[in-house]
């Protein structure tokens, strides 16, 4: 993926913070790319009660090679502007399996 540097990843003491723009209702569920400083992820369930959410945070943990329990929503839980924490890896390994086709 290209322009991951754009991100606006963060390390914290419990693993990494991704913020996430979510277009819940999609055809599919997949990372589209980077948007701004965050990426973007589109998703087939609906935003009703935490399933678009709960989709999200499937598809990180796929992504990214962690377990689902890893990825927890911190911020947005409501709106399209999500921010997501991985624990285990840090900013830069993030970065790096982003990149990885």
């Amino acid at each position: 993926m290209k322009d991951v540097d754009q991100l606006n990843l963060r390390d914290s003491r419990e693993g990494v913070i991704v913020p996430v723009k979510v277009v819940p209702g999609a055809s599919r569920d997949r990372i589209v790319g980077v948007l701004g400083d965050c990426l973007k992820i589109t998703v087939a369930s609906p935003p009703q009660r935490g399933k678009a959410n709960a989709a999200v945070a499937a598809l990180l943990a796929g992504a990214l090679g962690v377990d689902r329990r890893a990825v927890q929503l911190l911020r947005g839980a409501t709106g399209p502007r999500k921010e997501f924490r991985v624990a285990g890896l840090t900013a830069a390994q993030v970065a790096q399996l982003l990149r990885s086709p």
